[in-house]
């Protein structure tokens, strides 16, 4: 699986495909993924303020999750559970996610998620599980 097949992937959702996530790198063989979300008024978390709101940064993370899953799975994934860190202000015209796959299981799968602003500084880190398709 490619970044251009996870790219298209991704249009199957109307929530995803709001959010415009880019995906920037695929690794199958390492199952993780790096995806970039751009900055919009709507993600914004006062008027102006150039920080994301918590809410999307969450969305963002689970999804990336996901599809770090789904390049062991070939298949969509349920979440089970998402944790969110907020380190720091997500400050900048876009952020950066890296999904490291901790482990695919029978029927749960971990994953890490690193959130790197356009400054480049960890702004939050997620871990999700999600369900492992029979």
């Amino acid at each position: 699986m490619d970044a251009q097949t996870i790219q298209e992937m991704l249009k199957r959702s109307p929530f995803i495909e709001f959010l415009k996530l880019e995906v920037l790198a695929v690794d199958v063989d390492r199952q993780e993924i790096r995806m970039r979300m751009p900055m919009r008024p709507e993600l914004e978390r006062g008027h102006a303020s150039n920080m994301f709101h918590g809410g999307p940064i969450a969305s963002f993370i689970d999804t990336v999750g996901d599809y770090a899953v789904v390049l062991a799975t070939d298949k969509p994934v349920p979440t089970i559970n998402l944790r969110v860190d907020y380190v720091r202000p997500c400050i900048g015209d876009y952020i950066d996610a890296v999904a490291i796959t901790r482990r695919v299981g029978r029927t749960i799968a971990v994953v890490d998620v690193d959130v790197i602003d356009a400054n480049g500084k960890l702004c939050a880190v997620g871990r999700g599980s999600y369900g492992v398709p029979q």
